[in-house]
């Protein structure tokens, strides 16, 4: 569920990036003095660049926590692998992902994640 709520700020921060670079893009259209064109250009470009990061990196996360739900091991290696990234991310990247560690290295939550032999 963690993973679902972290994916979902990602992806809404990602959109609010990709608006204000919506809003760049326009100021850089308008006719305004000859440096505001150039600024607001490179600001469109790169809150769009940030606005997509953030916007895959969050609907990787809300898959990833999707996928951990009904058992998947697949979605555990995910989630382990975004848990190292997560930890980056100051502070509370770094609580999901040392949570995410804590709980998915965990023996019991191993064995939920075993694929049953044949």
């Amino acid at each position: 569920m963690l993973y679902r709520v972290w994916g979902g700020i990602g992806m809404l921060l990602g959109a609010a990036l990709l608006l204000l670079a919506l809003a760049a893009s326009v100021a850089a259209a308008t006719p305004a003095t000859a440096g505001a064109e150039l600024t607001a250009r490179l600001t469109a470009v790169t809150l769009t660049a940030f606005g997509s990061v953030l916007l895959a990196g969050g609907a990787v996360n809300a898959w990833a926590g999707a996928s951990l739900r009904p058992g998947h091991p697949a979605g555990r290696l995910v989630v382990l692998t975004l848990g190292l990234l997560n930890l980056f991310l100051l502070p509370f990247g770094t609580a999901l992902g040392a949570y995410s560690f804590w709980v998915l290295l965990n023996e019991d939550a191993r064995r939920l994640f075993e694929v049953p032999p044949a």
